[in-house]
């Protein structure tokens, strides 16, 4: 199931940070946070944004993560919020993927708080012990070196693993043996089973069927037929724990983005493209950080009823500038207000089908209207970013960006 034909059966772990947000919190806030009995981390105390990340404690009271912080605080309304502590989140994932690194030969950063280990072939080098010893070694050693709670799965398959993590939480190890795979599966509802989703799970309904246990007998012939051949082949596989996805140091990069949410409600369009400039300026900024160049922008809008839309457009050569973002993504945003207008409550900018190196042909000669970059607008944009890395972020904004009495976006959320 796990093994190649020829291959040694692979021993995988995933290292997650057990309430990875509130414990930074708590760590940098000692006297505030961290004497704090009921925490949540993200949002405002006001009930807007929502929720990152809530303590095992305020969980009881139905808290999740992703909720808005409303409700949120409807649950629970003795909670203490507080925001995301993004720098300090950073320097910690990148202190425990380091001690990671030190007692593992390929390591995934799957998020910020979770870490793919492939110890495949590590068996001499921790002298013959079992995978469920090492993965306790790895545990104590980051709460050593690093203060972080983690808990720790394991299996042949990355998809044992996560299912594994969540047996160990918190701050335990939950290893399944090579052999007992598909015993493992069998104890889990199809809704815990990662990548089937509520629309998957609702067809598999009408039929009776809601656990593991109820759909391995179905034959996968019948799944095709449900289903489509490659949806039901990978629904066959996945209940039995057969992934083949391997674990790689340095996955590609997928997207990048940026969003805010806002702290009251806005309706005019003039001031929702102002925040989605400075949206752009950020990702924009990030791509090039990377040497990077997308294809497709995307703007994401949440309305003020929790109504979220959003538009795509994939262009004909790789931008990374901030004209070619904004202009494109201003674009969107006009289609987005024009078909449904009402307060919007979020207002986010990304992009995706990234590439690597300086692009496929110079664009200069050709009609800036028709959204793509010149050569001019790349080089404004690395000059740009030279004065704000040496006099601030602030150093040089357009004009339309900074009009006074706006609530400019200062610490947008963004994503990789």
């Amino acid at each position: 199931m796990s093994p190649t034909p020829s291959g040694p059966v692979r021993r995988i772990l995933l290292v997650d940070c057990d309430v990875f947000f509130v414990q930074v919190a708590r760590q940098e806030d000692p006297e505030g946070a961290g004497q704090a009995p009921l925490l949540v981390v993200g949002g405002s105390p006001s009930g807007r944004g929502v929720v990152t990340s809530a303590d095992y404690p305020v969980r009881e009271f139905g808290v999740r993560s992703g909720m808005p912080m409303a409700r949120a605080l409807e649950l629970c309304p003795r909670a203490t919020v507080v925001p995301v502590p993004r720098e300090a989140c950073r320097q910690r994932s990148r202190q425990i993927r380091t001690v990671l690194q030190e007692m593992a030969p390929v390591v995934q950063a799957a998020s910020i708080d979770e870490f793919y280990l492939d110890m495949t072939g590590t068996e001499r080098l921790y002298h013959g012990e079992s995978l469920k010893e090492t993965a306790h070694q790895i545990r104590d050693r980051v709460l050593e070196r690093t203060g972080t709670s983690v808990s720790v799965g394991g299996g042949t398959v990355r998809l044992v693993a996560k299912l594994a993590v969540e047996r160990g939480k918190p701050g335990g190890v939950h290893v399944v043996p090579p052999g007992r795979e598909a015993a493992f599966l069998r104890e889990h509802p199809l809704a815990r089973i990662p990548g089937i989703g509520p629309s998957l799970l609702g067809q598999l309904e009408t039929k009776g069927i809601r656990t593991v246990e109820e759909l391995l007998p179905v034959d996968q012939e019948w799944l095709r037929r449900w289903f489509g051949p490659t949806r039901g082949r990978w629904l066959w596989e996945r209940i039995r724990g057969i992934d083949p996805s391997p674990v790689e140091a340095e996955p590609a990069r997928k997207s990048i983005s940026s969003e805010r949410t806002f702290p009251s409600d806005i309706e005019g369009d003039a001031v929702l493209r102002r925040h989605l400039q400075r949206l752009s300026m950020e990702v924009g900024r990030i791509l090039r950080e990377k040497g990077m160049r997308a294809r497709t922008v995307t703007v994401k809008l949440r309305d003020a009823d929790f109504t979220t839309r959003q538009g795509s457009r994939t262009l004909p050569e790789p931008v990374q500038s901030d004209r070619a973002i904004y202009r494109t993504a201003d674009d969107l945003l006009g289609d987005l207000r024009e078909r449904r207008r009402a307060p919007a409550r979020l207002l986010g900018v990304g992009v995706s089908s990234l590439e690597e190196g300086p692009g496929a042909r110079q664009l200069s000669l050709l009609d800036e209207d028709a959204g793509v970059e010149s050569d001019r607008d790349r080089t404004l944009a690395r000059t740009t970013d030279e004065l704000r890395r040496r006099f601030g972020p602030g150093a040089v904004l357009p004009a339309r960006s900074i009009e006074p009495g706006d609530d400019e976006p200062r610490n947008p959320e963004t994503k990789e």
